[in-house]
């Protein structure tokens, strides 16, 4: 099945359920930050806890969350028009036509990124990666950070499956459907 968007052509329904879906499974994580920035441990033991000045940590966790945010909405350039073509309302180069490396080299370079955070997740969450777990007061304090951030490194693969379904459709060529002669 496709779904009907401004692309030349169509984006397989379950890439646009992806691209929709990645700004979501982000925020979790980004909301998570934010008490971090005020000094609130979020459950992490004291000792493991080394807060910064405000002036430093209250910019930097914002910065960073507006950014993995803006980065997960910037997945929506995989699967809808101005991935292909840019917005007319753009001064000077509204209307050009994107070349697929154009997006494709960014989109790649992000996906080896975010699957670099997968890896490193999934071996500090099962004990391969050598470091020592952070120190929680609590069972629901660890499952809580373990979930945020596990939602978080899903983008990683569903990023790898949203360029290689842009790939596809804008690299390759089109298939004809053979009609059986009767």
């Amino acid at each position: 099945m496709t779904t009907y968007t401004t692309t030349e052509r169509p984006v397989p329904r379950w890439a646009d359920r992806v691209a929709r879906a990645i700004p979501l499974l982000m925020l979790p994580v980004c909301l998570w930050r934010l008490p971090f920035a005020f000094g609130h441990t979020m459950g992490l033991r004291a000792d493991d806890w080394d807060a910064l000045s405000r002036w430093v940590t209250v910019p930097y966790i914002f910065g960073l969350s507006t950014l993995s945010e803006v980065a997960a909405l910037l997945c929506f350039g995989l699967v809808r028009g101005w991935g292909e073509v840019l917005p007319h309302r753009l001064p000077l180069v509204g209307g050009r036509r994107l070349r697929p490396a154009v997006v494709l080299v960014p989109a790649s370079l992000v996906t080896a990124g975010a699957l670099a955070l997968t890896v490193d997740w999934l071996l500090t969450t099962f004990g391969l990666s050598g470091g020592e777990d952070p120190a929680f007061v609590g069972p629901g304090w660890a499952l809580a950070a373990r979930v945020t951030s596990g939602l978080f490194v899903l983008w990683g693969p569903l990023l790898a499956a949203l360029t290689w379904a842009y790939y596809v459709r804008r690299c390759r060529p089109a298939k004809t459907r053979k009609t059986r002669m009767a």
